[in-house]
């Protein structure tokens, strides 16, 4: 029985200071919402969940609407906690910050998580998911750096250079069949 889970990065938002749960789409973002609810929309999906970040939940909110479905929200698949207090990680530098993470998944910068501590708690719910949702086909409103260590978790190839090459949004179909994992990118 294959177990498909939709992989849904979220639409473009503005970095404008505020903190993580709280930043939103942007009016483009707005616009991919909708774009990705044209692409998934007779895809059957069954059931919905997300990151409580608003702009993960905006991302899905016109498609849980056309499904005529609850979106099950999980503090654990939230982004990446990058510092204390979760404030947004600055363009400057990231670049080298991420090879840091990825070079070594227990570095983690003051107050925020190492990559092995984000992917042990969103891997976590996943695998929940695939036990509570076999057979079923799942879509996750989620992040671009949780999405890429879930995805990398069970599938080889999705690091560092993965991540840097995805965009917002986008959409990645796994497909779970006994101990068998596939992974597609959906064009948008």
């Amino acid at each position: 029985m294959t177990t498909y889970i939709y992989m849904v990065r979220h639409g473009d938002s503005l970095r404008t200071g505020v903190d993580e749960w709280t930043r939103g789409l942007s009016p483009k973002g707005e616009e991919d919402a909708l774009q990705v609810t044209e692409c998934l929309k007779d895809e059957g999906i069954d059931v919905l969940y997300s990151s409580p970040y608003i702009r993960a939940v905006d991302t899905i909110a016109d498609l849980a609407d056309q499904l005529e479905q609850e979106i099950i929200l999980i503090d654990d698949l939230r982004e990446k906690v990058w510092m204390e207090g979760n404030q947004q990680l600055s363009d400057e530098g990231l670049y080298d910050e991420l090879q840091k993470m990825y070079t070594d998944p227990d570095y983690a910068l003051p107050g925020g998580e190492s990559n092995r501590e984000c992917q042990a708690r969103a891997v976590k719910v996943l695998q929940n998911i695939l036990r509570t949702q076999e057979g079923k086909r799942v879509a996750i409103g989620t992040h671009g750096m949780v999405m890429s260590l879930m995805m990398g978790y069970f599938a080889p190839g999705y690091g560092l250079d993965f991540l840097l090459q995805t965009t917002k949004p986008d959409i990645y179909v796994m497909e779970f069949e006994e101990d068998e994992v596939s992974v597609r990118r959906m064009p948008l």
